[in-house]
């Protein structure tokens, strides 16, 4: 394989490639199970307050 060929290859398919990866972890946290989990990771830093005292 030639460098024109590696290039092309990434031109194309490594932008389809990379597209569809993004799409997938954009789309993770919104999956139907998963509100359990993001609501745990977003109030894990309140697990511990003691209200300032």
């Amino acid at each position: 394989m030639s460098y024109n060929d590696l290039r092309h290859l990434a031109d194309s398919w490594g932008l389809v490639l990379m597209t569809g990866i993004f799409l997938v972890l954009v789309l993770w946290p919104f999956r139907p199970g998963a509100r359990d989990r993001n609501h745990q990771a977003a109030t894990m830093i309140f697990r511990d307050d003691d209200d300032g005292q």
